[in-house]
């Protein structure tokens, strides 16, 4: 996988994340989850999912290669961020609730996923 990809797979997927946290299905309150009280998204986190989401897709098309994969880059180092700071200092974070295990593991595979993207070579979309 290289950078594009994961920009155009991962913002796809932060929008659908963003979207259903919005109208209900996991999120915005533990009872409109579909997971409880153990995975929801409040709208802290729907937001910033479908803001991130959207301009990750605009930038597969926009950018050039060596800024997609510097964006992908700090993508990956802010996803493991947030997972350690989850795991260390605790649920809160800039107004968003991270519910962990769930939203530690999810924010440590992202940016695990996105570093590993990083590395990705253009030619192996061919």
């Amino acid at each position: 996988m290289n950078p594009k990809q994961f920009l155009i797979l991962g913002g796809g997927i932060l929008v659908i994340v963003g979207i259903l946290g919005l109208f209900g299905v996991i999120g915005p309150t533990p009872e409109q989850s579909i997971f409880g009280a153990n995975w929801w998204f409040d709208n802290v986190e729907n937001w910033a999912h479908l803001l991130l989401g959207v301009v990750g897709f605009i930038a597969a098309f926009v950018l050039p290669a060596m800024a997609q994969k510097g964006l992908v880059l700090i993508l990956g180092v802010v996803g493991v961020l947030v997972g350690i700071y989850s795991l260390a200092v605790g649920p809160e974070f800039f107004g968003a609730n991270l519910e962990n295990p769930a939203d530690t593991v999810l924010h440590l595979a992202i940016g695990a996923w996105a570093l590993w993207a990083s590395l990705g070579k253009r030619e192996s979309m061919m």
